[in-house]
């Protein structure tokens, strides 16, 4: 159980990465792809990520 609540962990930074990227991009002029398309993207980048936190979180009191 520890290994797959480590693993939700790792998902959980990477897709916080993901979305601070692309949120990132929305500050920069003339970026492609368009701004609707990175705010849906990070939205759900971000609703992942917090999908998968609460799963990490629920296995690592299961073990």
């Amino acid at each position: 159980m520890k290994t797959a609540a480590v693993t939700f962990f790792i998902l959980t930074v990477l897709m916080l990465l993901g979305t601070f990227k692309n949120l990132f991009a929305l500050t920069r002029p003339g970026v492609y792809p368009p701004k609707q398309i990175l705010k849906k993207r990070a939205a759900g980048l971000a609703g992942f990520a917090i999908i998968c936190l609460l799963i990490a979180i629920l296995l690592s009191y299961l073990s």
